[in-house]
């Protein structure tokens, strides 16, 4: 029997990789209203360029955007949007200035006039200490294996929910976007034929995988079709397309954010960076090889994806990847993966079950 209304927030405002990984949020938060016996509409405050990835989600009930360009006068008016939701719960996974600021206006007991009970909040912890020790002195006491989605999901235990992943997918992509990528098929002569998709890209440049180790996978698999993911600026992924025009397409800088999802939705096998396509994979549960190098908080999580690294005692060097390095074999953690051996992974998947084991 429903007894009561549970109205929950979850704040996360970016980034495209973290986003993506905290779509697996809603999902537990839906656990807490059915073990109340209670009603819930779950809402999820974010930026308005990452709203696309949330929309879809059948357990979001309401998506609020914050745009940018807006600054204080936008996060105001986000304010005054969310003191009228009246929430009991409040998720922040976020946890920045901005987002403590919304959790401590949304919190006093007298609001528009009238005395109701403050939502119950928890929070993401940044575990800073831990952070310090890691990176300055190499002591790592973070749960092993690192996983992100894991530590997005931890403060949830305040509320009795489990840090379990939910099965996936946990994205979902809209009819038009699936549509928009299957027209792109048709046009490359590919919508039969099974193709890799490459992301060959990331933020930050000690996060990718050496642009001639991209080269030699593509030469040691002439016959394959590949297609490339990326951003506007991503003008090197040109450099692949030449090894083998005919197999190798790059759609990098033309996809919005659902269009590269359902790129990947489309995919046999995703390879990827450290990067937020790479998560999109995994909450797709989609077939991975993930080239992990100098960072260590964006590390997959299902057991669909094949983490490759090199354990070296330098890693992780930095929180995003953003150094220096300080391997005297620069960018060691990423150039010691070989082409041959994201070879032999490729083919392992390439024959085994959806739900490949690590």
């Amino acid at each position: 029997m429903i007894t009561h209304q549970m109205k929950i927030l979850i704040l996360r405002f970016s980034s495209f990789g973290d986003v993506t990984q905290c779509l697996s949020v809603p999902s537990r938060l839906r656990d807490l209203a059915s073990t109340a016996d209670a009603a819930a509409e779950i809402h999820w405050a974010t930026r308005d360029d990452m709203a696309p990835l949330i929309e879809g989600h059948p357990q979001v009930n309401f998506v609020w955007t914050l745009k940018r360009e807006e600054g204080l006068k936008g996060l105001w008016r986000l304010i005054s949007i969310l003191k009228k939701q009246h929430f009991t719960h409040i998720y922040d996974a976020h946890n920045s200035l901005r987002s403590r600021m919304i959790c401590w206006l949304l919190s006093p007991p007298l609001s528009l006039g009238r005395v109701f009970d403050p939502p119950a909040i928890t929070r993401k912890s940044k575990k800073s200490l831990k952070r310090f020790l890691l990176f300055r002195f190499h002591k790592n006491y973070f749960e092993k294996p690192f996983s992100g989605q894991r530590d997005l999901l931890e403060p949830l235990q305040k509320w009795g929910l489990s840090k379990e992943l939910p099965p996936p997918p946990q994205i979902f992509i809209p009819k038009s976007a699936s549509e928009a990528i299957h027209q792109r098929l048709e046009k490359s002569h590919l919508t039969t034929k099974a193709f890799v998709c490459l992301a060959p890209s990331a933020a930050h440049l000690l996060k990718r995988w050496p642009l001639e180790h991209w080269k030699e996978l593509i030469r040691l698999n002439p016959e394959q079709n590949f297609i490339c993911v990326g951003g506007p600026e991503d003008h090197f992924i040109d450099q692949l397309v030449e090894i083998n025009p005919k197999k190798v397409i790059s759609w990098a800088g033309e996809l919005s954010l659902t269009e590269s999802a359902a790129t990947i939705a489309a995919c046999e096998i995703l390879i990827s960076n450290d990067t937020g396509v790479l998560h999109i994979g995994e909450q797709l549960g989609k077939k991975t090889i993930a080239l992990m190098g100098p960072a260590p908080f964006g590390f997959p999580s299902r057991p669909s994806t094949k983490i490759m690294e090199i354990d070296l005692p330098c890693r992780p060097c930095s929180k995003h990847g953003q150094g220096p390095c300080v391997n005297e074999k620069f960018q060691r953690c990423l150039v010691d993966i070989t082409p041959a051996q994201v070879q032999k992974e490729l083919l392992r998947l390439s024959a085994s079950p959806s739900e490949a084991p690590r």
